[in-house]
């Protein structure tokens, strides 16, 4: 398998051939109402585990979804039966951001055999692969080994100097042009909206078709491209909670402009920081 995508057809075939590890890693995003747990039970693919992304996170930290301690990932990694031999496929069931998300914290532990399924569970169903229902029995739990790559994280620390010294690098706001803008406000009350000095708005689905695939590698370039980003510049993907900034990060895999790194804490830590620039677009 090439490229960190695969298609609901590919994954068919896939799994009558080798030992694949299926995990749901639906999350809701702000606005959704839908509960990811009772969905799984009811409707997920054969042999899937759930990957809760909140259990994925540091409990000790008041920001959203943080990424946790090795030794916490490597323990739950390890109770879903996962070792850094298996081969992953994560999807979620619908939202796509979710399962970049979760993409994306295991290849920060150093995890490499890992892909996505390109339009999630409505793609599986669209392709009429077979289902489960039911509550699933637990895996074998395993032993886990982490390998941090620091290079796909950045902390407020390293984005407070990338903006007040630019170097280059290319900040990417997944969120809406009108939370970007600071027209319209946040959804985390008490936060102004806007967005960092120097950074530019890529709102995560133009990077989607309407029927939520990824677009093409060439119309994914394009996008890039446009927003200021290609394969020789540095990406720094953010959002509003570090969750839809994952799918920039995916998208550049595919794009072939290599491995972008992701703020963390993103808007939901900038914007309470006291001192931290705000810039708002002022209109035309």
């Amino acid at each position: 398998m090439t490229g960190p995508l695969i298609s609901a057809r590919d994954l068919i075939a896939a799994l009558k051939v080798r030992d694949i590890v299926l995990l749901d890693a639906t999350a809701k995003l702000p606005g959704e109402q839908a509960d990811p747990e009772k969905t799984f039970v009811a409707t997920r693919l054969p042999g899937a585990r759930r990957f809760d992304i909140e259990a994925f996170s540091d409990p000790e930290n008041p920001l959203p979804h943080m990424v946790p301690s090795a030794a916490r990932f490597a323990r739950l990694a390890g109770q879903l039966g996962l070792t850094r031999d298996s081969e992953i496929i994560f999807y979620d069931q619908g939202n796509i951001a979710s399962s970049c998300r979760a993409w994306w914290l295991v290849r920060l532990f150093g995890h490499e055999r890992v892909h996505v399924l390109d339009g999630g569970l409505p793609a599986w169903l669209a392709a009429e692969g077979q289902i489960e229902t039911g509550v699933p029995a637990p895996p074998a739990e395993a032993q886990y080994e982490t390998r941090l790559n620091v290079r796909f994280l950045r902390g407020l620390g390293d984005m407070l100097a990338l903006c007040a010294t630019p170097d280059g690098t290319v900040i990417l706001d997944a969120r809406s042009r009108a939370r970007f803008d600071g027209t319209a406000p946040e959804p985390r009350p008490g936060l102004s909206s806007g967005h960092m000095p120097g950074a530019a708005s890529l709102p995560f689905g133009e990077l989607l078709t309407e029927e939520r695939f990824f677009l093409s590698a060439d119309a994914l370039r394009q996008r890039f491209a446009e927003a200021g980003a290609n394969e020789t510049t540095p990406i720094v993907a953010t959002c509003g909670s570090g969750m839809t900034a994952s799918a920039i990060a995916f998208a550049t895999e595919i794009a072939g402009l290599g491995s972008a790194a992701l703020y963390d804490g993103s808007w939901a830590e900038w914007a309470a920081t006291p001192g931290a620039p705000i810039e708002k677009t002022t209109p035309a």
